[in-house]
């Protein structure tokens, strides 16, 4: 790095000059939004005597749930299969003896229509040896939120630049940096805001299948944080 010479006639001031004073301000917004997807985490199991009946549940279970969630159409947006696993279990006491057999089958769903929510949960649940965790809510990564957050963090930090001016009896100038603190959201510590409240709709439910759950989407915070630097016409004084 080299340091310009004393006879430079144009020197670098990072802090500005008497002439062109700069303002370095931080803008922020906090957003709180509903939910555009909610997320469920589906394990089903199976437990047999020997590998092969094990193995046969649980392909005939995983087929069962799959074809159940299927049956929701366009308010499954994704629907993934994760980790598989047969697992061997030995019986207590010496040497090496397999007691029985289990297998797991993990399955993601994400889920668009919140009115379909609380009764594909409540029949997941109500199948044999299947496990339902969540929902988890949150936005997508190209939600309309983030870009409104970030906005309006940029908006705040020109106000209150706007606001040091003129307390300043001056005016700005230029806009010198604008630096992306990042977006990103939060998971809320709190539970849906009163006035949110969306309940699932049973659809061809029966005497044999129980009432659907009415779920709460969880509100979303969304943060964004911007840092800008202005220049300001020199104020008197």
């Amino acid at each position: 790095m080299t340091t310009p010479p004393p006879d430079d006639p144009h020197p670098a001031v990072p802090y500005g000059t008497p002439d062109a004073p700069r303002i370095a301000v931080r803008g922020e917004a906090h957003l709180e939004v509903d939910p555009e997807i909610a997320r469920l985490h589906i394990t089903v199991a199976s437990r047999g005597k020997d590998r092969r009946t094990a193995l046969e549940d649980l392909t005939r279970r995983n087929t069962t749930a799959l074809n159940l969630i299927k049956t929701y159409g366009d308010a499954v947006e994704r629907l993934e299969t994760g980790a598989f696993s047969i697992t061997p279990q030995l019986k207590e006491g010496r040497g090496e003896r397999v007691h029985a057999y289990h297998g797991n089958v993990h399955i993601t769903a994400e889920l668009t229509d919140f009115t379909a929510l609380g009764e594909l949960t409540t029949r997941l649940a109500d199948l044999d040896l299947t496990r339902v965790d969540g929902p988890w809510w949150t936005l997508r990564p190209d939600s309309p939120a983030h870009r409104q957050a970030r906005q309006q963090a940029v908006r705040e930090a020109v106000q209150r630049a706007r606001e040091y001016a003129e307390a300043l009896g001056t005016t700005l100038a230029a806009l010198v940096e604008l630096a992306d603190l990042g977006a990103e959201n939060t998971p809320p510590a709190y539970p849906a805001a009163p006035g949110s409240r969306m309940r699932s709709m049973a659809r061809g439910a029966t005497e044999d299948t129980a009432a659907p759950l009415d779920l709460e989407p969880q509100r979303q915070r969304v943060h964004a944080q911007v840092n800008a630097r202005f220049t300001m016409a020199p104020p008197q004084l």
